[in-house]
């Protein structure tokens, strides 16, 4: 089974396209050794935030010469996708028929005491002495997806997963929340929400299936 670690720039929040595009194909979980990796830079239909440029530093002008956005594409075996907040990069790049880990997710269930789980801070918890120096060109998207992959090897240090499947089933349930993340009931434990309040929120039509998960228990 073919696991990648991506990582992607973008043009913004609102209607992104991709700029840059980074992946790191991984050998077994055990090993986490790279076999194979791609790094490169797109030309998108519209332009670039200035928001977003002030994150990555990557200009329109940069791009002229580069492919186009929309002829980004995985890897043909690629069937696990693993990323910080994978949401946004696989959403970026058309929703491809893939199995999402979030690396994200399962920092904030490992180290729920930690007061943030971006990559930047959590390399800050768990590589102390190095992580000024691996982070100096952080929001790069060939060097987040290489953080990514040191992450990863912590989290796999304490969960113990040897296979892509059991990785990505602890993923799936790291991504269940345990607190109400939004709302008047916002911060209270989910098992202590009022039966209504679930019940009207279910009938909602653009909640987070993680969250429907948690709600019907």
């Amino acid at each position: 089974m073919s696991a990648i670690i991506f990582d992607t720039e973008t043009t913004g929040i609102e209607s992104p396209e991709v700029i840059s595009a980074a992946w790191l194909r991984l050998d077994a979980p055990g090993s986490l050794r790279v076999t194979k990796s791609f790094d490169q830079m797109f030309k998108p239909k519209g332009p670039i935030s200035l928001g977003a440029m002030a994150v990555h530093h990557i200009m329109d002008e940069d791009l002229v010469d580069c492919p186009p956005a929309t002829s980004f594409r995985l890897p043909d075996d690629a069937e696990y996708l693993i990323g910080h907040n994978v949401d946004y990069d696989w959403k970026a790049i058309g929703q491809p028929d893939v199995k999402r880990i979030d690396t994200l997710s399962l920092c904030r269930s490992l180290w729920p005491e930690a007061d943030a789980h971006t990559q930047s801070a959590m390399l800050y918890l768990l590589e102390r002495t190095t992580a000024r120096e691996q982070l100096k060109k952080a929001h790069s998207a060939s060097v987040d997806a290489q953080i990514c992959l040191v992450i990863l090897g912590h989290i796999l240090e304490h969960i113990g997963a040897t296979t892509w499947e059991a990785l990505w089933q602890a993923s799936e349930d790291a991504r269940v929340p345990a607190i109400m993340p939004f709302g008047k009931h916002k911060g209270v434990p989910i098992s202590k929400v009022p039966t209504d309040y679930k019940r009207w929120l279910l009938g909602q039509t653009d909640v987070d299936p993680y969250l429907i998960k948690a709600l019907q228990g």
